[in-house]
């Protein structure tokens, strides 16, 4: 796992909906960067996109910079290739880009293990959250409410210390090529 206070790594990718390469600059104004890495065919990750795409939502106007990855092998599973995730992010009203990783370098600097998995760094660009959603999977009943990610997204934009008790995300290994 990437160790709380690592850099984010830096990254230049294309997104899916504009074409537009985007990297860490884009986002150099903003107090907290959240850094998605999903997909399309995770049942964990349709499990919760509608609340991923209203985090996105409920947090355009603050201070906050999101951004979503896909690293997975589109070969192997094609319904994670570009156009699909396209057609995904306008299926669900995405407010932010979703990038392909074609190379999977950017999962592998990130440490990335699953979709989905979550990282939010500080304005330094330091990690200081890497966890779950919330308590919430296929199956189990419990609402999807962002509670655990949402928790840290507020305390970092009001200056308010993040819980070190962090629970890691559980969702679908990253499909690596061969």
């Amino acid at each position: 796992m990437l160790a709380i206070g690592t850099a984010a790594p830096d990254f230049q990718l294309p997104d899916v909906v504009s074409g537009e390469t985007i990297g860490l600059s884009r986002f150099q104004d903003k107090k907290a960067l959240l850094v998605m890495f999903i997909c399309r065919h995770c049942p964990f990750v349709k499990h919760v996109q509608k609340e991923l795409a209203q985090i996105g939502k409920d947090y355009a106007d603050q201070s906050v910079g999101v951004v979503a990855i896909s690293s997975n092998d589109a070969t192997a599973y094609p319904d994670d290739a570009p156009s699909s995730l396209r057609e995904m992010a306008l299926e669900l009203g995405f407010t932010f880009p979703f990038l392909y990783d074609e190379s999977q370098e950017v999962a592998r600097a990130y440490h990335a293990a699953c979709t989905p998995d979550f990282f939010l760094f500080d304005a330094g660009r330091r990690l200081v959250y890497r966890g779950q959603l919330d308590d919430s999977r296929p199956g189990n009943g419990v609402p999807v409410t962002g509670r655990d990610l949402r928790t840290a997204l507020d305390a970092l934009l009001n200056d308010r210390p993040i819980d070190e008790n962090q629970k890691p995300s559980i969702g679908c290994n990253i499909k690596w090529r061969s």
